[in-house]
């Protein structure tokens, strides 16, 4: 009884299965988007703060100020000994008379702002704007430029930094552990869905083996109800993720005390999203009915 693909009859195969089981479909289908969900919010966490953090890495800075000793060609020597160190991506170097006409203009609206012009050079020091490769090594990295001869003191905020840092992997690290144990959840659910098919038509299966159909012939709409259960999952999930998505970028937008975050928008990464849904959900569908309907082969 061997018979060529016939992509029609599987689908047909495959739908039918899932109407004949649907309390088991549809829990497979739900546990499917749950496990998507989480899994989802917990990577796209991690994505926006990874962003977050790139964001830092590309603006934030620290400030190495000059012995004021030095003279101006000692202290512009100062800068290939500072972009030699590890971690160092540029250095820029602000002379105190810069300074001084950068600290006037940012309070240029003040009602005193003729005091701060009027304040002599020798108030401000020379200093270099140190930018980092990596945030995450911002201690090191001020270690380093503070043992340089000629660093007399540094104006940074590490804690910032060191807080986003340890936020993204922790947020990382559960969203690992979460992906692992709710593909093994929707496998499981998966399995036992196609199991219960299976299990009821393995007289018929029993049959179509005797009669000469190949493994891949009776497997393939078991397979197919597992692929199809699989998208259904990661479509609805895909929905749901947007929906819930916007409503916490919004909240976000809106909100007072969190202004600090940038939360990038679903639509930039919504065919990222889905393609990583979607290859799960078959991943998992086609996984769980392979799994179910192996033993049942074995006539």
């Amino acid at each position: 009884m061997k018979k060529q693909f016939d992509l029609g009859y599987y689908l047909s195969e495959g739908f039918h299965s899932i109407f004949t089981h649907g309390l088991m479909s549809f829990a497979a289908v739900f546990m499917i988007v749950a496990c998507l969900l989480i899994m989802g919010s917990f990577s796209l966490v991690a994505l926006n703060l990874e962003n977050k953090l790139g964001d830092l890495e590309r603006d934030n800075e620290f400030l190495a100020f000059v012995d004021e000793s030095y003279s101006r060609e000692q202290a512009l020597a100062l800068q290939s000994q500072l972009e030699a160190l590890p971690n160092v991506a540029s250095v820029s170097f602000t002379t105190k008379e810069e300074a001084k006409a950068n600290y006037a203009d940012q309070f240029a609206g003040d009602k005193n702002a003729g005091l701060y012009a009027d304040l002599p050079d020798e108030v401000f020091r020379d200093r270099y704007s140190v930018h980092m490769t990596d945030i995450s090594r911002i201690q090191e990295t001020m270690d380093g430029v503070s043992a340089v001869p000629g660093i007399v003191n540094l104006q940074a905020a590490p804690e910032v930094a060191q807080g986003f840092v340890m936020v993204r992997n922790v947020a990382t690290g559960v969203a690992l552990i979460l992906i692992a144990l709710l593909l093994l959840i929707s496998l499981f659910i998966i399995y036992n869905t196609i199991k219960l098919g299976t299990f009821t038509r393995r007289e018929e299966i029993a049959i179509m083996k005797m009669c000469g159909a190949t493994n891949g012939f009776v497997r393939g709409p078991f397979i197919f109800e597992g692929m199809i259960l699989g998208l259904a999952g990661a479509v609805c999930a895909f929905f749901l993720q947007w929906g819930i998505y916007t409503l916490i970028a919004q909240a976000i937008s809106t909100g007072q005390t969190i202004q600090l975050l940038t939360i990038i928008p679903f639509q930039s990464i919504a065919l990222r999203v889905l393609g990583i849904f979607s290859v799960t959900g078959l991943v998992v569908g086609t996984g769980g009915s392979v799994l179910a309907i192996r033993k049942f082969l074995q006539v």
